[in-house]
């Protein structure tokens, strides 16, 4: 390696997406420069802002950080740019309306040492709504993933039921760069899914390295949060990442059965999501399925009730769950 080379590497480049976040961004910007680790990049892919983000991005004084303008193409556009602009073996990422404790990239590299043949390194989070998001998980879950270690099967663990939270988001999640060479970048087209879609294409290949340590908040009372966003989709992607590994024989033999029953409950929740953007079609479909998980069923039935009683009914909506909750 030659000197220039040399002089130009960081343990990591931290990717941003920005899309008028001109509330947080800051905040998610100033929890990266606190970390306890000082040896990075951050890559802000300005994703055709119409607000005044960028100009928050502009006003931090600090060399380490890059602001890319692009024209809006969505988030798997953004960091697919931030990615091949990095500098670093170890692609972190960060939404901007979310943060970081000042120890994440610390745990990160402590993982990276641990576990060099992992795929993908995440840690424990926290929302506005919880602590942390294994406080739900029943305990056979909870078997399921370590104190810090490796997840063989992601699958397995991330087969939920109606309480069951991820156990990292993407705010959480760094990537070497190698795999990225190897899987592709994610899939563009898509902004419902297209985090999972990637993570399950990594944990299809190699084992996940995790920390339930809590190192990361995920905001979702945001402006232009995803989470909020009630607009039909046509499919997940990662159901078609599922089916084409599973008509390749390129599914290990003792994760198969997790993968398919987690494709089926990715499939719940989309036909879940268009049921509350007013689609029914999809949720219509499953119910008919012999195959189809009869919990999965309710779920589908209740949401179907719930919206009907809202749209149409919006007070007596309103007295049910007040019943509900007082109850």
């Amino acid at each position: 390696m030659n000197i220039e080379r040399r002089r130009i590497l960081v343990k990591f480049s931290v990717v941003i997406p920005l899309y008028n976040k001109e509330p947080h961004v800051k905040r998610a910007l100033k929890s990266v420069i606190s970390q306890t680790i000082q040896d990075f990049e951050i890559v802000v892919v300005n994703d055709g802002s119409t607000d005044k983000s960028a100009d928050i991005v502009k006003s931090f004084s600090d060399a380490r950080i890059r602001l890319i303008n692009q024209k809006n193409a969505g988030v798997s556009a953004a960091r697919n740019r931030g990615i091949n602009e990095t500098k670093s073996e170890l692609i972190a990422f960060l939404d901007a309306d979310d943060e970081w404790m000042p120890d994440y990239l610390e745990t990160i590299l402590r993982l990276r040492e641990k576990y060099p043949e992992a795929g993908l390194y995440a840690t424990s989070l926290k929302t506005e709504f919880i602590d942390n998001v294994l406080i739900d998980k029943d305990e056979k879950l909870r078997e399921l993933i370590p104190d810090e270690g490796l997840i063989l099967n992601y699958f397995k663990v991330n087969l939920k039921d109606i309480s069951h939270k991820d156990i990292f988001y993407t705010s959480s999640v760094t990537v070497p760069k190698k795999i990225f060479l190897e899987i592709g970048g994610f899939q563009t087209g898509f902004w419902w899914g297209e985090d999972i879609d990637m993570w399950g294409r990594i944990a299809l290949k190699y084992s996940v390295a995790y920390s339930s340590k809590v190192c990361a908040i995920y905001y979702q009372n945001v402006v232009n949060s995803a989470a909020y966003r009630k607009k039909p989709v046509k499919g997940h992607p990662l159901l078609k990442t599922g089916e084409e590994a599973l008509k390749l024989g390129k599914v290990p033999h003792y994760m198969k059965k997790d993968l398919e029953e987690y494709m089926k409950f990715v499939e719940m929740c989309t036909a879940k999501h268009n049921v509350e953007a007013g689609d029914r079609n999809l949720a219509f479909n499953l119910l008919t399925r012999n195959d189809f998980n009869l919990a999965y069923k309710k779920i589908l039935l209740n949401t179907i009730l719930s919206t009907i009683l809202e749209n149409n009914f919006p007070a007596v909506s309103q007295s049910v769950c007040q019943f509900v909750f007082k109850k």
